[in-house]
């Protein structure tokens, strides 16, 4: 390799990965690192970055966020989604597939979303199919064309396009599913419970902040996750329990791990930092289903996440336009859009709530934003670590820097989110997709750069 081959030399990091933290420098060549340790001063490159202070991180992969385009890109798209993501340390994400009109639930409905998806995201980024009562026959010409897995629905989506599958539904599913060799993303919470209850509340004019949190009990999420985890052993499915609200119902996944059951569990930033409490304050800026928890709730999954039990941390960033979050003059709670505006603080809120206050170490941190996340869906060594021959997909922090964060930050297309005014110690600088800069220092490069499917 000559000399002047190098694209890029990041110099003097501390370079974080799943298994150990060292000081060393990274040359990239044609998108992937083909140096790790000391880089001689001699050796030159196109771009160079001191990162003297700085740690260097695999890039995170978010496995879940709605984007929901086409059809719904007043809400948020690829455009603006994807450049968030960058300004939070993201470089490749996953986007659901039922907030798009149409939904991913058909061979069009994926080809118009990865057009969008081509056309306008500057990060790397895999498509969720869908999986709705009638569209079985449509899940392997959707795995023909690249998705990187399916979701369901165990209660009402609140899209009306993609409905929440019954029992008959969800098992020949995952008989399928196994078939393809492919995974299922489930949104674990009773259909029943939820609805009764949820009548029953209404019904007595009980429509608070508290009475939507009553209406969907941590135990409606147990049910599901005990139903679900029956049906992958029977099936052999590979499952993933998506944002998962409590460490009551971690506990019931790792049972079923130990059982043989191939299922893994994704928890998100918002369940590790608010609860009731800041959901009574915030108001529908934090409404999200399943709902926040009571404290021991949130510690409960932080202990769960020490102890390795959660496998992934994703955003579940699902914006809305302001005026869906807002009360009627009756205060009816339950009629808010139920999601929450998080793609670009993922990093924040790890480094801040677990690094900093609760000492959870960096590599695992790395884990489950990147390496497991790589691992699970079949990017692994590709990406999610640092070495020889991945993708150079970094993110470099500033663990020293502290901030305020501010609505003018935001980069949605709605810059509204629960974390404003809070305070975080852990400050993003670049984010380098594939070797090239995406994100510096508060500023998007995104100059004829544009994403990949994997």
């Amino acid at each position: 390799m000559k000399e002047s081959s190098y694209d890029l030399i990041i110099r003097n990091g501390q370079i974080v990965t799943e298994d150990g933290i060292f000081q060393g420098d990274i040359a990239v060549c044609e998108q992937k690192i083909v140096q790790i340790g000391s880089i001689p001063s001699g050796r030159k490159a196109k771009l160079e970055i001191d990162a003297f202070g700085l740690h260097v991180l695999p890039g995170l992969i978010d496995t879940h966020v709605h984007f929901n385009e086409p059809g719904r890109t007043d809400w948020e798209g690829f455009y603006t989604g994807s450049r968030s993501l960058a300004a939070g340390g993201v470089t490749t994400f996953f986007d659901m597939p039922l907030n798009s009109s149409p939904p991913t639930t058909s061979t069009y409905g994926f080809e118009v979303k990865k057009e969008a998806a081509m056309q306008k995201s500057i990060l790397d980024f895999g498509l969720w199919g869908g999986l709705v009562p009638g569209n079985l026959d449509s899940l392997e010409p959707l795995k023909d064309l690249g998705v990187i897995g399916f979701k369901g629905f165990m209660s009402d989506s609140g899209i009306d396009e993609f409905l929440h599958v019954d029992d008959c539904t969800l098992f020949k599913g995952m008989q399928k599913i196994a078939r393809l060799g492919s995974i299922l993303a489930l949104h674990a919470e009773s259909d029943v419970i939820t609805k009764q209850l949820a009548n029953w509340y209404k019904s007595q004019g009980n429509r608070t902040a508290r009475d939507y949190v009553a209406s969907r009990p941590v135990i409606s999420e147990i049910e599901a996750v005990g139903r679900a985890a029956a049906y992958a052993e029977i099936t052999g499915c590979k499952l993933h329990i998506v944002h998962a609200s409590s460490g009551k119902v971690i506990k019931y996944i790792s049972e079923a791990k130990q059982r043989g059951v191939d299922i893994t569990v994704e928890t998100c930033p918002h369940y590790l930092s608010f609860t009731i409490e800041d959901l009574e304050r915030l108001g529908g800026m934090a409404k999200c289903a399943p709902p926040l928890r009571e404290r021991e709730d949130v510690e409960s999954l932080w202990e769960t996440l020490k102890s390795g039990e959660i496998d992934i941390i994703g955003s579940d960033h699902s914006p809305s336009p302001p005026a869906m979050k807002v009360a009627s003059d009756n205060g009816d709670f339950f009629s808010l859009w139920g999601g929450i505006s998080g793609a670009q603080t993922t990093l924040n809120v790890m480094l801040e709530e677990g690094y900093w206050r609760r000492g959870i170490p960096l590599e695992v941190i790395v884990r489950v934003t990147a390496t497991n996340p790589a691992k699970r869906f079949g990017l692994y060594p590709r990406k999610g670590t640092i070495a020889v021959g991945s993708d150079a997909d970094l993110t470099l922090v500033d663990l020293q820097s502290s901030f305020v964060l501010k609505k003018s930050d935001l980069l949605y297309r709605h810059p509204q989110s629960p974390y404003i005014g809070k305070k975080f110690r852990g400050k993003v600088t670049y984010t380098i997709l594939r070797g090239r800069v995406v994100f510096r220092r508060g500023d998007i490069m995104d100059n004829n750069i544009s994403g990949q499917m994997v």
